[in-house]
């Protein structure tokens, strides 16, 4: 049996475990993609406007 110490000790340990776990798979599925999206989108509005000023010189 676990004394209160060990316990509390086991406690912390699988919370702060549990917590990057989730924290990983949020990061995965949607700050990453968010991030990427955002980069290929203004890199394609910079291409737009760049395209749309040699047109019109």
């Amino acid at each position: 049996m676990l004394d209160f110490s060990e316990f509390s000790g086991l406690v912390l340990f699988m919370f702060i475990f549990t917590a990057g776990f989730w924290l990983l798979i949020f990061l995965l599925t949607f700050v990453v993609p968010y991030w990427l999206g955002g980069v290929l989108w203004e890199n394609w509005k910079l291409k737009k406007e760049a395209r749309e000023a040699a047109e019109g010189k």
